[in-house]
């Protein structure tokens, strides 16, 4: 009897939720590395409704179809590459990304849709650290800082980890930390004589870079922290030679934000929001005539 209530209440929370999600891409506008989310509503399955005819030889009759309300299915982050912003400091790093896939030729927003219509999602590559659990973890956030152990670390203190799955450590053969190095666009760590900086295995330190098959399956941890879930770790490798990705030292990449696109979603989910709220408030007045006006008679 009261479809319509339920469809606006479905609908409320559905605009809820796209409102969060578009102010958290607004509050998120000047991290570093940020990806807009963007929440994506399906409507409940539809049903046939028809009317029944009694007595012998009963009969329906189709009406047509009825949608139950919609939903808040996923939220999908936009993996487009952000802008580039130079701060001039060495700790500070940015990738370019653009790896490609044969057969696959991506649009904007780096999705492929072939002629069967089946999707591929262009790969993404990211800096690699290590949480305080020592828990493997992605960012794009690449504002870095080298702590009192010599170590380079993100703002939240995670260890940056190298080629060699190890953290990196800077520090020059006293154990001070090295404050002057160029870092190549490969990611592989020089010092002010243009020769590579090494572990102490004696290897050369670089950045590990990882590549995600498909972004999507990123799930967002916050402070600027992706992981991956058990059983897809097999979608995350390290970047290899052949791949479009480099590195800049004293960029940052800003958010893909885009701000104006933002308030104008936010508006329109607050009128939609609204607009749901109206129905149910007309239901919440016919109830209410049912119950005291119509019932006395």
């Amino acid at each position: 009897m009261l479809r319509g209530l339920y469809t606006a209440a479905s609908g409320m929370i559905a605009e809820q939720r796209r409102h969060d999600t578009i102010t958290n891409n607004i509050a998120n506008i000047n991290s570093p590395g940020f990806k807009q989310g963007n929440a994506l509503m399906r409507s409940f399955p539809e049903m046939l409704i028809s009317t029944i005819r009694g007595g012998e030889g009963a009969s329906t009759t189709p009406l047509g179809k009825l949608n139950t309300g919609v939903f808040s299915e996923e939220n999908i982050s936009l993996h487009a590459q952000g802008d580039l912003q130079e701060t001039q400091n060495p700790f500070d790093f940015a990738l370019v990304s653009n790896i490609q896939v044969p057969g696959a030729t991506f649009n904007a927003n780096g999705v492929s849709v072939n002629a069967n219509g089946d999707r591929t999602y262009q790969p993404q590559a990211l800096f690699t650290v290590l949480n305080s659990d020592g828990e493997q973890r992605y960012s794009l956030n690449g504002k870095f800082s080298v702590d009192t152990a010599g170590q380079l670390v993100n703002a939240n203190g995670d260890q940056v980890v190298g080629r060699d799955g190890q953290p990196i450590r800077l520090v020059d053969g006293t154990g001070q930390p090295i404050r002057s190095f160029k870092v190549t666009d490969k990611g592989e760590f020089m010092d002010s004589n243009g020769k590579p900086l090494l572990n102490a295995a004696g290897q050369p330190i670089g950045l590990m870079l990882s590549r995600a098959e498909n972004p999507n399956l990123l799930l967002r941890e916050g402070d600027g922290l992706y992981r991956i879930n058990p059983g897809d770790e097999a979608t995350v490798r390290q970047v290899a030679a052949g791949d479009q990705v480099e590195v800049r030292q004293g960029f940052v990449e800003r958010s893909n934000v885009d701000s104006a696109q933002s308030m104008v979603d936010m508006m329109s989910a607050l009128r939609a929001y609204e607009a749901n709220q109206k129905v149910i408030q007309f239901y919440d007045k016919s109830m209410d005539k049912a119950v005291n006006e119509v019932g006395r008679v």
